[in-house]
């Protein structure tokens, strides 16, 4: 029976409620779904990379012979098979790590909402680099910190620049590898100063590390966690080199900071899926990985190299882009007079997308930055787009 003329309720939404806002990049993004679009704005890995039939079969594997474990609940911290293939991956010679530092999660987005959750005060400090990660401010904004930009340089972060910020602060949010929204790598000597300035001032350093085996010409970077995993927090994902729908992530950490992640996570969705961290676990547990990511990186360096070279030919004078080693990402600066949320109106009119640079800052946002994601678009698509695009920015110029 429905209730007839209800009074309207005057909704009150809490205060952190209010810190909320919309992802500019999912905005983009639902304009951009439409075929016609060149779409470099999502930061999407490419379809063509998911091994569909592999995957399959370890779905098949783990319901046929493990169903019933697989289709109850789990434990919170995670499937112990996993996250000791976890552990043992990021160990090296002088430092172990262990299954019980180790935290499954629904995708690393959650790991950043529980990380906020647990190490964030209202208006205390928190250092993020310039620019950063949106998904990150978003996922700490809700806890109402007060953002501080470490400054950067072509070449990532500044570890000098922490000395002045550091006292008081939370923590410190860097993403040294192929970083999103940029596309940079920070160096092995930045990695050592920038841990050993976090550790002389007692300060956690989130290493957040979704594309670190993306890389195109060599072996990735060591890992900062390996240089001090008593105060270094370690992100990493599956959605990157295997698929993103799965939402299957995992934070390493010192086990008092787990154990507390956990029973916040407790709170929040009481444990990822089992049969996703089975189905993972059987799919990469006898070397996948090492067989698939190669292929991976071959074709992101191919279509990097492809908008490198269309950028090259096509962009007028006083335009400037990195050329990342690898990852997803190339970050575009323009002349400073202008405004790129004004130009991406222009573009989707001539059915082109990107991301304007603006809301990847904390702080005085540059307005005349852009970035660009190449990994799903064809060759022939990249050039016409990057064509397209480099003829409104010479109008304006």
């Amino acid at each position: 029976m429905k209730i007839e003329h209800p009074t309207p309720i005057n909704w009150q939404f809490a205060k952190r409620a209010e810190q909320l806002q919309s992802s500019v990049i999912r905005e983009i993004l639902k304009i951009t779904m439409r075929p016609d679009i060149i779409s470099f704005a999502g930061g999407l890995p490419s379809p063509a990379t998911f091994p569909v039939e592999h995957m399959k079969a370890a779905f098949d594997k783990v319901l046929s012979q493990q169903g019933k474990i697989a289709l109850q609940y789990g434990p919170s911290d995670g499937y112990a098979p996993l996250r000791e293939w976890i552990a043992d991956s990021l160990s090296i010679p002088g430092s172990v790590i262990t299954p019980d530092q180790v935290l499954m999660v629904s995708g690393s987005q959650q790991a950043l909402d529980l990380l906020g959750k647990v190490l964030i005060e209202e208006n205390s400090k928190v250092l993020v680099e310039t620019p950063s990660y949106l998904g990150a401010l978003q996922a700490f904004s809700v806890y109402q910190p007060q953002f501080v930009s470490v400054p950067t340089d072509d070449y990532g972060l500044l570890p000098e620049a922490v000395d002045g910020i550091a006292d008081g602060a939370r923590l410190l949010y860097a993403l040294p590898n192929f970083h999103n929204p940029t596309g940079r790598t920070m160096s092995v000597e930045r990695r050592m100063a920038l841990v050993e300035t976090c550790a002389r001032h007692g300060l956690p350093l989130i290493e957040d590390d979704p594309y670190g085996a993306l890389s195109y010409r060599a072996e990735p970077l060591p890992k900062m966690l390996t240089m001090n995993p008593s105060g270094v927090i370690y992100m990493g994902s599956f959605s990157k080199v295997l698929t993103p729908g799965i939402r299957l992530g995992y934070v390493v950490g010192p086990t008092p900071l787990i154990r507390k992640l956990e029973q916040a996570k407790q709170a929040a969705d009481l444990h990822t899926s089992q049969l996703t961290q089975m189905v993972v676990y059987e799919a990469i547990k006898d070397g996948f990985l090492a067989e698939h990511i190669p292929s991976i990186r071959t074709l992101y360096a191919n279509q990097c190299q492809v908008m490198l070279d269309a950028l090259a030919e096509f962009a007028p004078e006083g335009v400037k882009w990195n050329k990342p080693e690898g990852g997803m990402f190339i970050w575009v600066t323009l002349p400073k007079h202008i405004d790129c949320m004004q130009l991406l109106e222009e573009a989707i009119a001539q059915k082109v997308a990107f991301v304007p640079g603006a809301p990847f800052y904390a702080n005085e946002a540059e307005k005349n930055t852009l970035r660009l994601s190449f990994v799903t678009v064809p060759p022939e698509k990249i050039r016409e787009g990057v064509a397209t695009l480099a003829k409104l920015i010479a109008a304006k110029i």
